[in-house]
Parts: structure tokens; sequence; C-alpha cells
């Protein structure tokens, strides 16, 4: 388990460097002057070139990215030119909201969508498995910003069940959680679905059936723990994409995740921050990954890594 381990984090290093080289050229190809962002309408030219130069702006392309290269191996990300303050701090300060949030999420798209999933595949070609398609279909093509404002129109406005935005108790939590979860929860019944279909049809879930067993144990016991493999993966996949695709969410109800602060950096072409917060997510996307690959273990005793 521990050499596959290290094989698996190998193998992710020349990942982490494409995605090292991509954002720092692409952020660079972007339109707009940081430093004469950051100096005002009206600064002269001295002036903004002492902020370019203050945070090496003035340099090479080839030696920014040595400079960012080299921190980051040793765990400095730069400086923001925004606000002056390390890049690490400000992503200790956001990211634990968009994991906040991510987890939500999850959970609720693996526990409704895995239902769901149960429900469509044991009440198959009825209108319980025609709801569930329509919904699931209905889930994947609703864009994410829509559903989050008119949840927060009819929850919150209309009802007043939940608060209108910002981050604080678990009533800030539901409606931004449940409108990330809406195309994950789709797809993970979908698959959920597809797999216990075809795991109703192995030798061993017929076996069952014929010893006595009810629908219920037959369905819980055994179809559904091997089907669970694929599910596992595609949940695995929507958690990664859910701290990468938050920022939509964050943004419709001020959420203060990294979501905001990459948009946000983004429009004042603070490149340290993007820089940070794109690695941020992706290392992120890498370890979910790895980590879903040894639950396979656990779900299945036959699956060993040596």
């Amino acid at each position: 388990m521990l050499a596959y381990l290290l094989r698996r984090v190998l193998s992710a290093l020349p990942a982490v460097l494409g995605v090292i080289v991509i954002v720092f050229a692409m952020v660079r190809l972007a339109p707009g002057d940081p430093a004469l962002l950051l100096a005002g309408e009206f600064a002269d030219a001295a002036t903004v070139e002492r902020i370019r130069a203050r945070f090496g702006l003035d340099r090479p392309p080839l030696e920014q990215f040595w400079i960012f290269l080299t921190g980051v191996a040793g765990g400095d990300l730069g400086t923001s030119v925004r606000t002056t303050r390390p890049v690490v701090d400000d992503l200790a300060r956001f990211f634990p909201a968009t994991l906040e949030l991510a987890f939500a999420a999850i959970v609720v798209a693996a526990v409704l969508g895995v239902a769901a999933g149960v429900l469509s595949a044991v009440y198959r070609n009825t209108w319980i498995d025609a709801t569930v398609t329509f919904l699931s279909l209905l889930g994947v093509s609703m864009p994410v910003f829509w559903f989050g404002l008119l949840a927060i129109l009819f929850f919150s406005v209309n009802l007043g069940w939940f608060p209108v935005a910002g981050r604080g108790g678990l009533a800030h939590l539901v409606l931004p959680a449940v409108t990330l979860s809406t195309s994950s929860l789709a797809i993970i019944a979908r698959m959920t679905r597809s797999s216990l279909l075809e795991t109703f049809g192995q030798d061993y879930v017929r076996t069952a059936s014929a010893k006595g067993l009810n629908d219920r144990a037959v369905v819980l016991k055994h179809a559904l723990k091997n089907a669970l493999i694929p599910v596992v993966t595609i949940g695995g996949l929507q958690f990664g994409q859910l701290l990468a695709g938050a920022v939509l969410t964050e943004t419709v109800f001020t959420w203060p995740g990294i979501g905001r602060l990459l948009v946000d950096s983004i429009l004042t072409r603070d490149y340290p921050v993007v820089q940070g917060a794109v690695l941020l997510i992706a290392i992120s996307f890498i370890v979910v990954n790895i980590v879903v690959d040894l639950l396979y273990a656990v779900i299945d005793p036959r699956i060993r890594y040596d």
C-alpha cells in the first residue's frame, strides 16, 4: 500500500508541474497590468514602475517563472499584489470555507444520489424510475447560478427559512450546499442506477435471491456494495470538481471561499494569488483521486495494492 501511494504521488508531480507552467503563462497573457491597477488611474509612470519592481513584475518572464517555481518548492507562493499579504496566508484564510462547502455538497449529493439511484434501479421502468431520470437530467442541465437565485428568492426572501448570503452556522450552509450539489447528485444517481442494474445480472445476486433472501437484503447487502465502486470513482471526481467549480455558488451566496478570492484576483490581475489558488485546487483534485483509489480496497477486499 505504501509503495503504491508513493508511486501515485511521484506520478502526480508532472501534472502539478504542468499546471504551474500553464497557469503562469495564462495569467501573463491576460490583458491588463497589475501594477497600473494597484497604482490607480492617475498615477505617474515612476510610481507604476516602483510597484512593478517591488513585486518583480519588471523581470523577464523566465526569471519570474524560476522564482515562482523555487518558491513553490520551498512552500512560498509569493506576496499578493492586491493585499500585500503572503499568498499562503490568503489561501489558508479562504480555503477552509470552500472545503466546508464542497464537503457538505458531496455529502448531500452522495446520500440523495445513491438513494435515488437505488430506487430507480429497483423500480425500473416505472413512474419512480421516470421521475428520477427526469430530475437527473434537470439537475445536470440547470445552471447553478440560476438555481441558486431561485433558492434565495423562494426559501430566503419569500419564506425566510434561511439567510440570504454569507457564512455562519448550519443555516447559512444549507442553500449553498444544496445548490452546489445539484449536478453531482444527478450524476451519482444515474451512475448508481446503471451500476446496480448491471450488478443485478450477476450470478451471486441471483444465487442470493434463490436462497430465499428478501429483496432488501439482496439489494443492500449483496448488490449495492459491489455496485458502489464506480459510484465512488464518480463521487471522488465530483468532489474534486466541487472544490474547483464552487466559484459561481460562492459568488451568488457571497460565500467567502477560494472561488471568490480567485475571481477577485483575476479581476485585479493579482498573479501570485491566481497562481497559488489554481495550484492548490489542482493539488486538492489529485489528493482526492488518490484517496478514492485507496477506498477501493475498503469497499472490495479482493482489491489489493502491491
